[in-house]
């Protein structure tokens, strides 16, 4: 039998992609965040007395990788060292060798070199383990060095591979060590332990081969629970069990008011926020679909913003409402989106033109988010919603 921890792109202190301002208590949430969903990881592992934790990738953030982190990471492993847990760690895209990581690790730690190698471990019950795997010398590694893991056959264990790179499917963008499932399934592993990709996923299950996804959320194309995989079993059948960590959540809801007061409309955003509020701290994009002819003034809605953003300040467990979108339910008006083909909307000719002057200045395209990652189908709803809104105040002021 073994047991351990798959976890992968801890990504500390990564910069949180916020575009509201934050209050300083929760912004030392945020701060906080990763931090608390890896000491939760090792206090998992410690409850369950695993074998060792695999951690496949990104520990840190390049430029952003902080003295505070490493020496977090230290107190950590060292937690894991008393009980005799070992940690295997592989570097990523994000922290590679060449950014010359010199923490100086308990002896429980072990971090593959720029080559593919092997450490054996015993477990508790005495079963034999082969971990292969390799460190990124550079953060942009397209080597693909798969071809260099070592076939488990001749060799009695239990055989696992660590790789930090992109399924060869996968819609990424950044496309490192890309593989498909052929190539690790002529391994002859048992389980594969990936990262890059942050959604958890897994890509097969025989052999095991699971993306752990990351372990904190830090915007909303990475939303829902975050944490790590327990592995378990023997060399017939490996299981998979997930356990969220996550101190945040960033998820999207939608509600339905008839209200068009400000009092109204921030009463039912504040019973949806007391509803959700015991699943812990969160960042929400939250669609309002308000039932009545009437509309409210922009003036109206930006105090509501206001209020529902001050009431959090003091929260243990804040609800955050990043997005707020009003959307008035008529039954004779289709979507503006739908008058789009698939063709239009897949061109990303028009749209390249238009984003290109603005991320080509360097001045504002530092602040900008990738805008590859971008669902067009939302830009055009956002847009159409903004359109209404400004055609609305225009009614109003007349």
């Amino acid at each position: 039998m073994v047991k351990f921890i798959h976890c992968a792109d801890l990504h500390l202190d990564s910069p949180f992609k916020s575009k509201s301002h934050l209050s300083p208590n929760i912004f030392e949430d945020v701060q906080k965040s990763a931090y608390e969903s890896f000491q939760h990881i090792v206090d998992l592992a410690l409850e369950k007395e695993v074998d060792f934790i695999i951690i496949a990738g990104d520990l840190f953030d390049k430029e952003n990788r902080t003295l505070r982190a490493e020496v977090f990471l230290k107190e950590q492993f060292e937690r894991l060292e008393k009980e005799q847990i070992f940690v295997y760690i592989c570097h990523g895209n994000h922290d590679p060798l060449s950014t010359k990581i010199s923490s100086n690790w308990p002896k429980n730690v072990s971090v593959f070199s720029n080559q593919v190698e092997t450490y054996q471990a015993i477990t508790k019950d005495g079963e034999t383990i082969f971990i292969h795997g390799f460190s990124y010398q550079n953060d942009a590694s397209y080597e693909n060095k798969i071809d260099s893991f070592p076939s488990s056959q001749g060799q009695q264990g239990i055989h696992i591979g660590v790789l930090h790179g992109t399924y060869s499917k996968s819609s990424v963008k950044d496309r490192y060590t890309e593989f498909r499932l052929e190539d690790l399934n002529s391994k002859l592993y048992h389980y594969w332990a990936l990262g890059h990709i942050h959604e958890r996923q897994q890509l097969s299950d025989l052999p095991v081969i699971n993306y752990a996804g990351n372990i904190q959320g830090r915007h909303f194309n990475e939303k829902g629970e975050k944490g790590c995989l327990l592995i378990q079993g023997d060399n017939l059948k490996l299981t998979t069990q997930f356990y969220p960590t996550q101190s945040i959540k960033f998820e999207e809801a939608t509600i339905e008011t008839s209200e068009t007061t400000k009092q109204g409309l921030y009463e039912a955003i504040q019973a949806f926020k007391d509803k959700v509020r015991e699943e812990g701290k969160a960042f929400y994009r939250l669609n309002v679909i308000i039932n009545s002819e009437s509309t409210m003034s922009p003036q109206d809605i930006l105090q509501v913003e206001e209020m529902i953003t001050d009431y959090e300040e003091n929260e243990k467990d804040f609800v955050f409402i990043e997005d707020l979108n009003l959307k008035y339910k008529t039954n004779d008006e289709s979507p503006l989106v739908n008058e789009f083909s698939n063709d239009l909307l897949n061109d990303r000719t028009v749209f390249d033109k238009a984003m290109s002057d603005l991320y080509l200045n360097p001045r504002a395209s530092k602040y900008l988010d990738d805008y590859t990652t971008f669902d067009k189908t939302e830009l055009v709803n956002h847009a159409e919603d903004l359109l209404k809104a400004d055609m609305r105040g225009e009614q109003n002021d007349n």
